[in-house]
């Protein structure tokens, strides 16, 4: 009989344990264990604004003031210049946006690139998915606002401050 007891407890022991285990993958789905992604920003952003703003025969100076420096100028291809953008963040599908101006000595010739958006629709690109979470209301009453008040000095308790003293002592001991 005093052999069967404790196997009967340690048998008890794991179905417990097992059964605990069991409860478990209810909770458990497939964002809990989702490693964390940084947000990758790569190139110049280069808006719908800023393409209608290229004319052939600007300046290279001029297309360098509407777009900025290119993310490649290549020393062997001089007469082009490219401007990539890409954007990768949790939660946002990925943007990536490309365009490429080519000279004719140092007079632009011609615009090539993808469909670029404005700037107002590549901010409301940035926004990402929002989950309908309702905001509480931040309202204060007179009386939750009194709990907070801080009491008043009584200027009769109020001391002056006491002297400072007139010598520290050193920061570092003295050498031997």
């Amino acid at each position: 009989m005093t052999f069967r007891t404790p196997a009967l407890l340690v048998a008890l022991f794991l179905s417990v344990c097992l059964s605990a285990c069991g409860g478990l993958s209810g909770n458990i789905n497939r964002d809990t264990f989702k490693p964390y992604v940084p947000e990758v920003v790569q190139g110049n952003f280069v808006s719908k604004e800023q393409r209608q703003a290229l004319r052939p025969g600007m300046q290279r100076a001029q297309v360098r003031d509407i777009l900025g420096t290119p993310l490649i100028a290549s020393l062997f291809h001089a007469d082009r210049w490219d401007y990539a953008f890409s954007i990768e963040r949790q939660g946002v599908p990925a943007q990536n946006f490309r365009l490429t101006v080519y000279f004719k000595g140092d007079v632009l010739e011609q615009v090539d690139s993808d469909v670029l958006p404005s700037e107002s629709e590549f901010a409301g690109r940035l926004a990402g998915p929002r989950a309908n979470v309702k905001v509480p209301v931040l309202e204060a009453t007179e009386e939750a606002l009194k709990k907070f008040e801080a009491p008043k000095p009584v200027m009769d308790t109020v001391r002056p401050p006491a002297a400072l003293p007139s010598q520290y002592p050193p920061l570092e001991p003295a050498l031997r």
